[in-house]
């Protein structure tokens, strides 16, 4: 196994995970996860069938994502070091094991060629960390890293793992009623529900930006919901001036991580139309930088861009 970290250049967001499978996979959980002092909900291991739930999850939680083999014992082991770092991480982090002999659509998104490979998973969106299995010192300070770039994009929450004794700022962390009711809605795969209840937020505080950044996130993956990403990929490549099949594809670059192609496609189209037509293009590229997040350095340059388009 080697050690060599996933080129930084690769970016938030570098791996396509919006062409998976929702049948079939499955695999087996290394030894160590299930072992005593883990607390439960702290481990779960993902499949090809199962990811969309872990990418959902992920917009409350922050994820790290260890693709590993039964095959190679010292991926298993690496994958209990990633765990027994994650539980003195308070929930703050939860740990998804994919085995990656048994499931290949994740294989092939991920563009895995050795395991084990560790990967983020932040607001649906993949963070790609490094291949191989790295000394603990230098696991615990990525994975810092990654709880920092998490909480920059208001991505905060923690698991339930139980009361942590001596933790006095638990009673803090936990998310308000309406958030919590959308995120099990989320995770049910009721977007109608997660939208009405963050609606309710905002009505309740004009001033939620987290309600408003999820309400946004929703909205996307309520669009997306059912949609075939090759099918819509060729009818827009068919007709590149058809708008609805051009806000489709970009609904889905977003969704899978192709933030820039997501936001050049639709400041394209924005310099080509006019009218309604310039207007609901517009309308759409703004409502994909709330998705993202003010905060994105890809959606200050977008916004810039988009003005310069406009005027």
């Amino acid at each position: 196994m080697t050690q060599e970290p996933i080129s930084g250049s690769a970016g938030r967001g570098a791996v396509d995970l919006s062409g998976l499978s929702t049948t079939g996979g499955g695999g087996s959980a290394p030894s160590g996860t299930g072992s005593r002092g883990v607390p439960a909900g702290l481990v779960v291991e993902a499949t090809d069938a199962t990811f969309s739930s872990i990418v959902n999850g992920s917009l409350r939680v922050p994820s790290v994502i260890v693709l590993w083999s039964p095959r190679l014992p010292q991926s298993a082991d690496y994958v209990d070091l990633v765990v027994r770092i994650a539980a003195g991480l308070d929930g703050r982090l939860q740990v998804v094991t994919v085995d990656a002999d048994a499931n290949p659509a994740l294989l092939r998104a991920f563009q895995v060629q050795s395991v084990p490979v560790t990967i983020g998973l932040v607001q649906g969106q993949p963070v790609p960390l490094f291949a191989g299995a790295l000394p603990e010192a230098e696991v615990r300070a990525t994975l810092d890293e990654l709880l920092q770039l998490a909480v920059q994009h208001g991505v905060a929450g923690r698991l339930d793992l139980g009361p942590v004794e001596g933790d006095d700022d638990a009673e803090s962390d936990e998310l308000p009623p309406l958030h919590q009711q959308a995120f099990e809605a989320i995770e049910e795969g009721d977007f109608d529900g997660a939208a009405a209840a963050y609606e309710q937020a905002i009505r309740e505080n004009p001033t939620d930006h987290e309600a408003q950044l999820g309400l946004a996130q929703v909205g996307l993956l309520r669009r997306t919901a059912g949609i075939d990403l090759q099918q819509a990929r060729a009818a827009a490549a068919a007709d590149p001036t058809d708008i609805d099949a051009a806000l489709t594809v970009a609904d889905l670059d977003v969704l899978g991580g192709h933030v820039e192609d997501a936001f050049g496609r639709l400041l394209d189209l924005v310099r080509s139309s006019s009218g309604e037509d310039r207007d609901r293009v517009r309308t759409h590229l703004v409502g994909l930088f709330a998705v993202v997040g003010n905060h994105d350095e890809r959606v200050k340059k977008g916004r810039t861009a988009l003005m310069s388009a406009l005027f």
